[in-house]
């Protein structure tokens, strides 16, 4: 595979980590699909500036001992699976990087995949979509099992942000809202010194294929701005960015991931 580049200077590097798995239907995932599917569960670490910011956090370590108590209704249609040392702390620990020395945490969005390890990186602050944060406490969408604030209302500092967000002010990583799936999802753009682009889509775009069949998921916040989403990454696509894909079981075999390779440009 062509070197997956986030690219950037010295001291700028993006690394993956796949921290678990989920199976389920894969209708759940795609409309019109049949059968079942089990799709990785990506978190991503970039490193500039002297910083160390993830993008998403993966399962919750309780996961592998009873997913049913962890996360309650949702266990009886997407059956989760943490192998030993791959929550998102122990990904960290494997590269010799303390989880409380990651400072930032972006979050797609509030999803118990996406949030539960955020438990055991302590110190971060989180970059959370202020309609995201809204709905995760409300009352009534909690009740469907969408969210639950034992996965991300853990204390840590919050920065609400909408519309653009430039992380390190350099215009190399830049928080993108692309909601839809969920009231405030968040996808991740980076650029390289050159300008090259690469877009960590998060569940905004489950698979490489959604950009042209525009399968959207079975749980949806509002299609028709998911729909939008998709146009706007299928656009930046034919204008030559990468689009990384939320859960694509194929994409992710040909990733380059952590420890073994580290996901860097030029």
């Amino acid at each position: 595979m062509p070197a997956f580049g986030a690219g950037g200077s010295a001291g700028f590097a993006l690394l993956a980590f796949r921290c678990g798995t989920i199976a389920a239907e894969a209708a759940l995932f795609a409309e019109g699909r049949s059968g079942e599917i089990s799709v990785p569960i990506p978190v991503f670490l970039i490193l500039h500036r002297g910083r160390r910011v993830l993008f998403d956090a993966g399962l919750h370590p309780d996961i592998a001992v009873d997913e049913s108590a962890r996360i309650g209704r949702v266990a009886k249609e997407f059956h989760n699976t943490l192998p030993p040392g791959e929550t998102a702390a122990e990904r960290l620990r494997a590269l010799d990087i303390d989880p409380a020395s990651i400072d930032t945490v972006v979050l797609s969005h509030l999803h118990y995949d996406h949030v539960g390890g955020i438990e055991q990186i302590p110190n971060a602050r989180l970059l959370v979509h202020t309609d995201e944060w809204a709905a995760a406490h409300d009352p009534e969408i909690q009740a469907t099992g969408a969210y639950n604030p034992k996965d991300f209302d853990l204390g840590h500092e919050v920065a609400l942000v909408e519309g653009e967000h430039d992380v390190f002010g350099d215009g190399r990583v830049t928080v993108l809202p692309t909601c839809g799936h969920t009231p405030g999802h968040q996808s991740l753009r980076l650029r390289s010194a050159t300008g090259e682009e690469t877009i960590l889509a998060a569940d905004a775009c489950y698979f490489c294929n959604t950009l042209d069949d525009k399968r959207l998921p079975f749980y949806k916040h509002n299609p028709e701005r998911q729909l939008r989403s998709l146009a706007f990454r299928r656009a930046r696509r034919d204008a030559g960015a990468r689009i990384v894909p939320g859960h694509d079981p194929e994409f992710w075999d040909r990733l380059p991931q952590a420890p073994a390779a580290m996901i860097s440009g030029r």
